[in-house]
């Protein structure tokens, strides 16, 4: 308690006289990039406009849109086992982690110790006091022995020893010391180089959670694409499947009618090449959904061994775009919001490096008691302590600060043109998918009506053949027109399932501007 009392004040004293100085902050003051933007989307619906960006996870799930209860199932397990995502969020922790270093060098550190040192120290004849209080005898060079005594015998730690070397007359002394103490260092920050610091990995802190979100949306929405693909493709398992048995009767009809002289053998030999055809590119499909079925397997982090996506008749369900959506665009986008909080900490980095021209002030202290004995260690007379406050200033350094400077304006410079550079790419993108999937809905209208005309076209040309009116050769053209028809059709509808997704991502995930920040490490 002496020591705190008399340690403690002297430096309280001295740390409210620096805070009193520490009110200036080099650097400029962040402000927000202005970007090329317009109040709405030329492909948009009305009501689309941008926003300003903000940080957190989408709080809505938007693969719910699909009604699809197995793609929720894989997405939850993507959430919690994809690899790159949780590489991400370890990144994030590391920036955190950083951010948190920084927050505490504005703060004094204030260490113990306690220490026990046993020396020896060699002489030759005469006598002299130890340090304990005690003192001990210096043998001469003829003597053949040495005697020591204590003056100090109310612990027996305090006595020194003594050994003589009878053939040289020298003898070596033995001491001890014990020591507890306390000490403390703190760097004022009279300049704000340390509150810039903290300023910069706060940035940086959220532009890691913002990579953390990003990558998280990117996986879900490779997920869902290949997802999307998968099932399509059972749709065209399932489309060639019927089609090969439709062939199949076919063949079978021709091999009759052949039989009783009523085709030529040239109609049978086009409806087993039709047929084979038919079934090599059944065949053709199943390497393809595997392709699919290994990259969800990735995508979830396991094994493609242990990924099995049974097939089955029934797709996702479509999505439909809102006629008016608010302005959350760039609230919206993980990425944006990333190369925003860069220039911020790029724009923090300034003021570190300007900070650097100016002087330094730590202020150390250290106290605490020290003796050759235990008993009474803890009193007045072994009691020690010490306040020593440092300013440096580099006056000179070639040019180290100047350069460290004008990199730090550098590196501003390229964060502000990365930010607008990806504001730009999101615009682009959310232009492209939403004309995109427009395109396509408008396409598929019309797809689906050649389908329907193909089909009965088809079916004509099989009664107007069996009826004898027509050769196999244009029954053979309108079931291929028949097939591609509705192949181009499947093809359509993966197009608009892929669009919506990557128009969905491209908006941040889901329609609606719900943001959920529950990353407590990013308060400031």
């Amino acid at each position: 308690m002496i020591l705190l009392h008399a340690f403690i004040p002297r430096l309280l004293v001295l740390g409210i006289a620096v805070l009193s100085l520490a009110g200036c902050t080099l650097g400029p003051d962040y402000e927000r990039p202005e970007v090329a933007q317009s109040d709405y989307f030329v492909e948009a619906p009305p009501g689309w406009k941008d926003a300003m960006p903000a940080d957190g996870f989408r709080d809505d799930k938007w693969w719910e849109l699909y009604n699809d209860p197995e793609l929720n199932a894989l997405i939850e397990r993507l959430n919690t086992s994809n690899q790159n995502i949780i590489v991400a969020e370890a990144q994030y922790r590391q920036a955190a982690g950083l951010r948190r270093t920084t927050w505490a060098a504005l703060f004094p550190t204030l260490q113990s110790s306690s220490d026990y040192t046993r020396s020896g120290r060699g002489s030759s004849g005469g006598r002299a006091a130890t340090s304990g209080g005690g003192y001990y005898y210096i043998q001469d060079s003829g003597s053949s022995n040495s005697s020591s005594s204590s003056s100090s015998s109310d612990d027996s730690d305090g006595d020194s020893s003594s050994s003589n070397n009878n053939s040289s007359g020298n003898s070596t002394v033995i001491t001890k010391n014990y020591d507890i103490g306390l000490n403390t260092s703190w760097e004022a920050d009279i300049w704000g180089r340390l509150r810039r610091s903290l300023e910069n990995g706060r940035a940086n802190a959220k532009a890691s959670a913002a990579d953390w979100a990003a990558v998280r949306l990117s996986q879900q929405s490779e997920l869902v694409q290949a997802y999307m693909q998968l099932r399509v493709t059972d749709a065209q398992q399932q489309l060639l499947d019927r089609t090969v048995q439709a062939y199949a009767r076919s063949l079978r009809l021709t091999e009759n009618q052949y039989r009783v002289g009523i085709v030529p053998r040239s109609d049978v030999t086009q409806a087993q090449a039709q047929l084979k055809s038919a079934e090599s590119d059944a065949i053709d499909l199943h390497w393809q959904r595997a392709q699919y079925e290994h990259a969800i397997a990735m995508l979830i982090g396991v094994a493609p061994s242990e990924m099995s996506i049974a097939a089955r008749e029934t797709l996702p369900v479509l999505p439909d775009v809102p006629p008016s959506l608010p302005s959350v665009l760039l609230e919206r986008r993980p990425d944006v919001a990333a190369a925003e909080r860069r220039v911020k900490a790029a724009n923090a980095s300034i003021g570190t490096a300007k900070a650097a021209w100016f002087p330094t002030l730590n202020v150390t202290a250290n106290g605490g008691y020290s003796s050759s004995v235990t008993q009474g260690l803890l009193t007045v007379p072994n009691r020690y302590w010490s306040i020593a406050p440092q300013l440096s200033w580099t006056l000179f350094d070639f040019g180290t600060r100047l350069g460290e400077y004008d990199q730090a304006k550098a590196s501003h410079q390229e964060a502000v043109a990365t930010y607008r550079q990806t504001v730009l790419t999101s615009l682009q993108e959310v232009e492209d998918y939403m004309v995109q999937l427009l395109t396509l809905n408008r396409e598929a209208i019309t797809r689906q009506e050649a389908v329907v005309a193909a089909q009965a076209s088809s079916r004509m040309m099989e009664n107007q053949y069996r009826a004898g009116l027509v050769d196999y050769t244009d029954v053979v053209v309108q079931q291929t027109a028949a097939l591609s028809s509705e192949r181009s059709a499947l093809t359509v509808l993966v197009n608009r399932l892929l669009a919506s997704v990557q128009l969905i991502a491209a908006l941040g995930g889901g329609w609606d501007g719900n943001m959920k920040l529950d990353l407590a490490e990013l308060e400031d």
